[in-house]
């Protein structure tokens, strides 16, 4: 990414963080990512860590209508993905979505309820909602209609995750 790119994305976030009441942690650690893509305009991501423990960790995110983080999974870890402002559109699949059959039914928690889903099916969280996700299931997520703060509290990602375009 270019240094422009980032003090961009960094100041579009910091101002969106800032309008919405965001308070930030003294020297908190940002993360400004194109997920090795390439694209930031179209797969970038902008993330503080707000927790950082053995156990757990919590980050905020920030992210444009125009950018997507595309679909992955993780081996090892479970998150919560919270919209906190905006509306964020969640695509879930219960395994690779090479080999998840679009419409098999799986069961996900949204809004701490368990829910029917179906394979690639877009999960609309409004501010406050959340799905959580456990190991093993893909999913991609993206703001809906203007830029969006999204939240996510998590067990500690032990491996790497898998991204799949």
């Amino acid at each position: 990414m270019k240094r422009s790119e980032i003090n961009r994305a960094y100041r579009r976030a910091k101002a969106c963080f800032a309008a919405n009441g965001w308070t930030l942690p003294p020297e908190p650690r940002w993360d400004i990512t194109d997920m090795g893509l390439g694209e930031f305009e179209r797969f970038g991501l902008v993330l503080i860590n707000l927790a950082e423990e053995p156990e757990y960790c919590e980050k905020l995110m920030y992210a444009e209508s125009d950018q997507a983080t595309p679909a992955h999974c993780h081996k090892v870890k479970k998150e919560d993905i919270i919209c906190r402002h905006g509306q964020l559109a969640v695509i879930v699949w219960p395994r690779h979505p090479d080999q998840s059959g679009d419409g098999e039914r799986f069961e996900a928690r949204v809004n701490g309820k368990m829910r029917g889903v179906l394979s690639g099916e877009t999960v609309h969280l409004r501010a406050g909602e959340r799905i959580t996700l456990v190991p093993g299931v893909y999913h991609e997520f993206y703001p809906e209609n203007g830029p969006c703060i999204i939240g996510e509290v998590s067990t500690v990602m032990m491996t790497c995750m898998t991204i799949f375009l």
